[in-house]
């Protein structure tokens, strides 16, 4: 990779190009409609489109009920990813590295999403000339050649048609931006990094995402077994000029389990980070400061793991206990433990049942506002979905079960673990924090925009019964 860099990690080298190379590539709505697709090689059937959305959909191999984001049919290999709704996949017929394909479209999405401002069905069918381009500068002949934003800028013609972010529902991290004390524009995240705003100009901000993903896994007695945080800074910036950026992080940062027993209780200490290849680390070891010149569109200024000791958002409590013939009873409860002025979305709760449940009814607490249960009978999984919670509260479901027949043994070894997904802006439970963001000034009225948001999500939140 030596003599290809071109300030970029996107290009790839010869040696590994053999390894990059695909068939085809296509993006699928939820129903399976063609919005893009193009065939490099000419080596795959046409209708593998069909094929793949047919075997997806229908998936119901070695017990699983979502298709794995890698399989094989009929010798040709199908890669996807899901990216707010849409299915954006790549064939070939070679052996290639799954993981830097599964890249690849993940960058191809962000990419599209660069230039579109937002990604969605209607966004790409309308800006569908400029995606074509994209991709032909992306990919040539089913090999990788960049997928960098500020790369494509020299080759890339045709001009955005910006989607009226007005119109669009709040999903995702698009409705993130309108937490916390100060509220982002709506259109944070909507923007392409290309188009100018309405009467030619364009508006000086930047964006920060401190995004951590939340992995944990309690005992039956609510002891933490395993936690571990994954998280990343991204950035999005939209300043013209590339001005330097100094970003500044928490002066008791360590990185290494060696600083534990250096730094006091309250310091933040990682197991390991990287660093985006713009990023100078100069300063970094006296006062926790990164510098950099951001270069256009999105992308990860610094990728960090973390093992240490810290505070789950949420508690689990899972109880399941005979009540009579064929009966059972199974309670939830679940405890905010993060600041009452913080409050969850989308909170998700499952728990596998015993295989033979027939049936069950569900007790939500008096006064419950934006809850929602079912049991899915073809997996025998109970499902709680909460619409919001405000930290500090509790919140308990029953659920009444009908057996088909009588359960020998101890049922708790036929039911659970309890999982969790939920997302938390404004919160974070590293207490990794942007302390400053300082930009260089290209004279005394120069002042942009400066947002700076924390998302917590769960990667895999799990309580064992």
């Amino acid at each position: 990779m030596e003599g290809e860099k071109e300030g970029t990690k996107t290009r790839i080298s010869d040696r590994r190009r053999v390894r990059a190379m695909i068939s085809q590539f296509f993006v699928l709505s939820q129903r399976g409609d063609n919005i893009v697709f193009r065939d490099y090689r000419g080596e795959v059937p046409k209708g593998s489109a069909e094929i793949f959305f047919r075997k997806v959909k229908f998936w119901k191999e070695d017990g699983q009920e979502e298709a794995p984001p890698v399989f094989n049919v009929d010798g040709v290999n199908y890669f996807h990813v899901k990216v707010v709704g849409l299915l954006f996949v790549a064939t070939t017929r070679a052996n290639v590295s799954p993981s830097i394909v599964l890249e690849l479209l993940q960058r191809i999405a962000r990419v599209i999403k660069d230039y579109v401002g937002v990604l969605n069905e209607d966004s790409i069918r309308k800006n569908f000339v400029l995606v074509y381009e994209l991709l032909d500068e992306v990919i040539d002949f089913g090999f990788v050649q960049t997928t960098s934003t500020e790369l494509l800028k020299s080759y890339i013609f045709n001009e955005p048609i910006v989607i009226d972010a007005a119109r669009l529902s709040s999903l995702g991290s698009t409705g993130l931006f309108m937490q916390g004390t100060k509220r982002m524009p709506g259109t944070a995240v909507t923007k392409s990094v290309v188009a100018n705003e309405p009467g030619g100009r364009k508006r000086e901000e930047i964006f920060v995402d401190i995004i951590e993903k939340i992995s944990v896994t309690f005992s039956s007695s609510g002891y933490i077994l395993t936690s571990e945080i994954d998280g990343t800074i991204q950035m999005k910036s939209y300043l013209t000029g590339n001005p330097e950026i100094r970003l500044a992080l928490n002066e008791d940062l360590g990185i290494g389990r060696d600083y534990r027993s250096s730094f006091g209780s309250g310091a933040v200490i990682l197991d390991d980070c990287n660093f985006h290849e713009s990023v100078r680390l100069d300063n970094f070891d006296v006062d926790k400061t990164l510098t950099l010149v951001p270069p256009d569109g999105e992308f990860p200024v610094m990728n960090y793991r973390m093992t240490q000791e810290f505070k789950p958002p949420f508690r689990i409590n899972a109880l399941i206990e005979e009540a009579g013939s064929l009966k059972a009873e199974v309670i939830l409860k679940l405890y905010a433990e993060f600041p009452s002025n913080i409050t969850a979305n989308t909170i998700s709760v499952q728990m596998p049942l015993p295989k033979y449940t027939m049936r069950a009814s569900f007790e939500l607490e008096p006064g419950a506002v934006g809850q929602t249960t079912d049991f899915k009978e073809a997996s025998k999984r109970l499902e709680w979905g909460l619409k919001k919670i405000v930290g500090g509260s509790e919140h308990t479901l029953r659920a009444r079960l009908t057996f088909s027949q009588e359960f020998h043994g101890n049922i708790t070894k036929e039911a659970g673990p309890v999982s969790m997904t939920f997302t938390i802006p404004m919160y974070n439970s590293s207490k990794l924090q942007v302390k400053y963001l300082q930009i260089a000034k290209k004279s005394g009225t120069y002042n942009p925009y400066r947002w700076v948001r924390y998302v917590t999500l769960a990667n895999s939140y799990v309580a064992r019964i």
